[in-house]
This record gives C-alpha cells, sequence and structure tokens, in this order.
C-alpha cells in the first residue's frame, strides 16, 4: 500500500470570498476533514504537494496521513471540486477512518495479460472492459490500492464477473453482498463485428430497389 502523507494547516478564515483568495494567491488548497466522533474540521493543503499526489491513481484508494499541526489525521479522499474550466482544484473533502470500522472505497482494476489474451490471439476475438473500477469494502488497514484481473485465457464468448476477481483477505464486493443478479460483468471477449451481414443487406436492399425500378419502369 502506499503511503501518502500532507501536511495541513487549520483554516480559520471561511467564506467564499476567502475561497477566491486563496484562489488568487495560488499557494494553498482548501479543504476539510469530517466523519468519525469530531466534528469537521476547514483545513489549508499546500497546492504543490497535493497536486504531485493526485497525479497518482493510488491516492484516491488509499489511508492518506494528515498532519494538522503536529496532530495526525487518517483519512480518505471522497471529493475533489475543480475550477469549470481552468486547471485548479477548489475544494477537497477527505473523510477520518477508524481501523477498526470498515471503509467503501472504489478502488481500480488492473488488466493484466491483454497481449495474451486467448479469445483475442488465437480466435480474433475483441477485447472489452465493461468496468474500469468496483466498489469494495474493507478495513482500512486491508484497502488495496487496485484489483488485478487477468485475461490471458479468457476464450471468445466469455466473460469475466464480479465473481471471477480475485479478492485479497478481508476485502469484499458491496454489489455482491446485495446478491447473485449484482453480479455482473467486468470484461468480455466477443466477435469481431466485420460488417459483413450490413453489406450484405445493403447489396439485397440495393438489388430490391433495382428491381422494383425495372417494374415501374415496364
Amino acid at each position: 500500500m502506499s503511503q501518502f502523507t500532507l501536511s495541513a494547516e487549520v483554516r480559520h478564515d471561511l467564506g467564499k470570498g476567502a475561497s477566491r483568495r486563496l484562489r488568487r494567491e495560488n499557494k494553498q488548497v482548501a479543504a476539510i476533514i469530517y466523519g468519525g466522533d469530531k466534528a469537521p474540521q476547514p483545513i489549508t493543503l499546500e497546492k504543490s504537494a497535493f497536486y504531485k499526489a493526485i497525479e497518482d491513481e493510488a491516492f484516491f484508494s488509499s489511508v492518506i496521513n494528515i498532519d494538522l499541526g503536529g496532530k495526525p489525521e487518517q483519512v480518505i479522499i471522497r471529493d475533489i471540486q475543480r475550477h469549470p474550466y481552468k486547471a485548479l482544484v477548489t475544494h477537497a473533502d477527505f473523510m477520518r477512518v477508524d481501523a477498526t470500522h470498515e471503509i467503501t472505497m472504489n478502488v481500480p482494476l488492473h488488466i493484466n495479460g491483454e497481449e495474451a489474451c486467448k479469445g483475442v490471439k488465437e480466435d480474433g476475438g475483441v477485447l472489452h472492459v465493461l468496468a474500469n473500477d468496483v466498489e469494495i469494502s474493507c478495513l482500512p488497514g486491508k484497502l488495496p490500492e487496485y484489483l488485478e484481473v487477468d485475461v490471458a485465457s479468457l476464450g471468445l464468448g466469455e466473460t469475466l464477473h464480479l465473481s471471477d476477481l480475485p479478492l485479497p483477505e478481508g476485502v469484499s464486493l458491496v454489489a455482491l453482498n446485495h446478491g447473485e443478479e449484482h453480479d455482473f460483468g467486468v470484461v468480455s471477449v466477443t466477435r469481431a463485428d466485420t460488417g459483413t451481414e450490413s453489406d450484405e443487406d445493403e447489396e439485397e436492399g440495393g438489388d430490391g430497389a433495382a428491381a422494383e425500378d425495372g417494374d415501374k419502369a415496364e
């Protein structure tokens, strides 16, 4: 599991005007920490360190350590608000985590074995990724950065479902907790669309149209 640590300061100056000043100064990002048995705490984060952290995919599926004036907070990122047309983060939401309580998070899927995929390599099929991430439930200490999906042995016409995903110990899939009917597909291999049928239809349609024109001419 990746380790992310951010330094933060308590934000006393609140409101839209204060947020605009932060954006103009362009050195800090407004954020808030909430959850647990503590009151929500507005904070500011050092901009360059935060922007560097969010470039890493793992940041969004990791427990993050925030050093708030020497007081540690363990959190996960819940939301990032961005400027509508500028490359700026306007606000970030963090939720406190408790090592003894499960959390739900969306974690990315990493597809492995695409080049060796049986249905593509041997049968000329097309690989379709049906989901880029999945929602899991686990204790904070068990949180995986991502889940691996091996498609090397996936044949033509076959689909890997949620229930086929290998899960680390202590991790469950939220959808499957609601029943087997939620066991949706994650990756599938289908026949390549050659366009043969549509071409034949067009040819048949063309012949039919020509025949009708001939009949009318007679």
